[in-house]
């Protein structure tokens, strides 16, 4: 397994609650992993998890395994090294990761590239006339052309796994369709594994293989792609569902989910998400369980799912 989250946890003074909290996860190579789930559920702080990023003051347990390599425990040159070669970040924001005063191969350069390298990778992202990109600065590049640029210097040390945190959400429909292209396209041809981090469901479903809900620092269902969007299992995910708008439905309304999500400020005992819940049951209120099996071999945190119930409540 490339990537092996297991059971992590993590803390950080002042909060009521886990930033995450018994979370697992994993990607294979060549594997394209989606996590989604409404802003604040733990998406980001799970993908720099997976580099060692962790918050200032932060406590955390369990085991993050890269190629079988416990991240948790790599420190000084070692640690760099990860960061460096073996996992890529690519954030939201492009102009961010840009110093706006230096050129855009410079920001190449800077990952170990040569001036040739730069171009060829410039070139290999699908940026056109990818030399004179290369001497210009980011203000003279749209934010799709910034977008392939950071892709590109993230792909500069040859990484083998690839975490796109919300890499598409800025973009339009038409250049995140590019970007998607060129994503699956570096998969097939560098047998790169990819954690997707995205708000959209639906984006997750036609993308990848696998996909994680995340919902409060917990993951609430992992399924396949096609069984999640067609037979999702957690009254969550169908919340999610339900609230997003298809080009089958568009006179029908949507449907938000009540309530808001949990702060770090809230505790709670059992299910994080019973208060907004249109299917709790009693138990829910006193018992979180871990994700359950189903029987297409997914997982889902629900004590009703799969008549889970009668065979899991403890008293």
């Amino acid at each position: 397994m490339l990537l092996d989250i297991d059971d992590v946890s993590v803390t950080v003074p002042g909060a009521a609650r886990p930033l995450l909290d018994s979370v697992s996860l994993r990607v294979a190579e060549g594997e394209v992993v989606a996590l989604v789930g409404e802003s604040g559920s733990g998406k980001s702080t799970t993908a720099r998890t997976a580099l060692g990023l962790l918050p200032d003051g932060a406590a955390v347990s369990g085991s993050v395994r890269f190629d079988g390599t416990e991240v948790l425990t790599l420190t000084g040159e070692r640690l760099r090294a990860h960061r460096a070669g073996s996992v890529a970040l690519v954030h939201q924001d492009p102009r961010a990761a840009l110093n706006p005063v230096r050129r855009v191969g410079d920001f190449l350069t800077e990952r170990g590239a040569s001036r040739a390298e730069a171009v060829e990778l410039l070139a290999s992202v699908g940026l056109p006339d990818p030399a004179r990109r290369a001497r210009q600065r980011p203000h003279e590049l749209s934010g799709g052309m910034l977008q392939r640029v950071v892709i590109a210097g993230a792909l500069a040390a040859r990484p083998r796994l690839l975490l796109a945190d919300e890499a598409t959400s800025a973009l339009d429909v038409t250049t995140q369709a590019d970007i998607l292209a060129l994503l699956r396209t570096l998969r097939a041809e560098h047998g790169l594994g990819l954690l997707f981090i995205t708000h959209d469901l639906h984006l997750a479903a036609a993308y990848s293989d696998r996909v994680y809900v995340m919902y409060a620092g917990r993951v609430v269902e992992e399924r396949t792609a096609k069984a999640l969007f067609t037979t999702p299992a957690h009254p969550y995910t169908r919340g999610l569902l339900s609230c997003s708008p298809t080009l089958d439905a568009l006179e029908a309304p949507l449907r938000p989910i009540p309530g808001r999500p949990p702060s770090l400020a809230d505790v709670f005992e059992g299910c994080a998400f019973v208060e907004r819940c249109g299917e709790a049951l009693p138990e829910c209120g006193t018992w979180a369980p871990a994700p359950l099996p189903l029987p297409d071999g997914g997982a889902s945190a629900c004590l009703a799912a799969s008549g889970t119930v009668e065979t899991e409540v403890k008293p």
